[in-house]
C-alpha cells in the first residue's frame, strides 16, 4: 500500500513587484505549485484512504503571510495552504491526516540558474509598458537582479528542520496541521495573525 504523499515540487519565478510580473509567471507558478499538487493528491487519495495515511504539502512562509516581491509565488502557495486546510477537514472522516509545511528561507536551489533568471528578466522587461517602466525607474528595475543574486545568502543551508517536519508529519501518531520550520518562521505569522494589518505592513 501507500502510506504518504509529499508534494514538494515548486518554482519561485523571478521575484519582482506584482505589477511588474508578466501573466505567464503567475500562470506558471499556479500550474506547478498549486495545480500540480492538487492533481498528484487526487491521483493517490484512493490509496491513502485504504491505508489511512498522510498527505503532506510543502507550502511556504510566503503562502501564509504577504511578502513583497512574491505576489505570484505567494498566491500559488497560499492556494496550496488553503487546499491543505480544506482537505484536512474533509479527509479526516477516513483517518487521513493532512499537513501543510510553511518553511522560512532555505537554500534548496529553487532560486534557479543564471540562465533562467536571464530568460525571466528579459520577458519581464520586454512586457513592461513605458509608463510603468518610468514610474519604477531603471535603477529600481536593475536592482531586482541584485536582490535575486543575494537571495541565497539570506537562506539557511541546513535543511534538517524542514526534513524533520516532513518526517514528523509522516510518522507521528498525531501530526500537526501546520509546521513552520526555520529560524523565526513563526514570528511574522504570529504578528500577521495577532496584530492590526497596518502594524504587520510596517513590520
Amino acid at each position: 500500500g501507500l502510506w504518504g504523499v509529499v508534494n514538494n515540487a515548486g518554482i519561485l519565478g523571478f521575484p519582482a513587484d506584482g505589477e511588474l510580473l508578466p501573466m505567464s509567471t503567475y500562470r506558471h507558478c499556479m500550474e506547478v505549485n498549486f495545480f500540480g499538487a492538487v492533481e498528484v493528491s487526487k491521483t493517490f487519495l484512493p490509496l491513502l484512504r485504504k491505508s489511512q495515511g498522510r498527505l503532506v504539502n510543502m507550502s511556504s512562509m510566503a503562502g501564509g503571510i504577504p511578502l513583497p516581491r512574491y505576489a505570484a509565488y505567494g498566491a500559488s502557495k497560499a492556494a496550496l495552504s488553503m487546499f491543505s486546510g480544506v482537505m484536512r477537514q474533509e479527509l479526516s472522516k477516513w483517518g487521513i491526516k493532512v499537513t501543510a509545511i510553511h518553511p522560512s528561507g532555505f537554500r534548496t536551489g529553487i532560486q534557479g540558474t543564471a540562465e533562467q533568471w536571464d530568460e525571466q528578466e528579459k520577458e519581464l522587461m520586454e512586457n513592461l509598458p513605458a509608463d510603468t517602466r518610468q514610474a519604477y525607474g531603471e535603477e529600481y528595475l536593475l536592482g531586482l537582479r541584485n536582490y535575486l543574486l543575494h537571495l541565497p545568502s539570506h537562506c539557511a543551508p541546513d535543511l534538517s528542520p524542514v526534513l524533520g517536519a516532513v518526517l514528523h508529519a509522516l510518522l507521528a501518531r498525531t501530526p500537526q496541521g501546520l509546521y513552520t520550520p526555520g529560524k523565526g518562521a513563526y514570528v511574522p505569522l504570529c504578528i500577521f495573525c495577532c496584530f492590526p494589518l497596518w502594524f504587520y505592513d510596517f513590520f
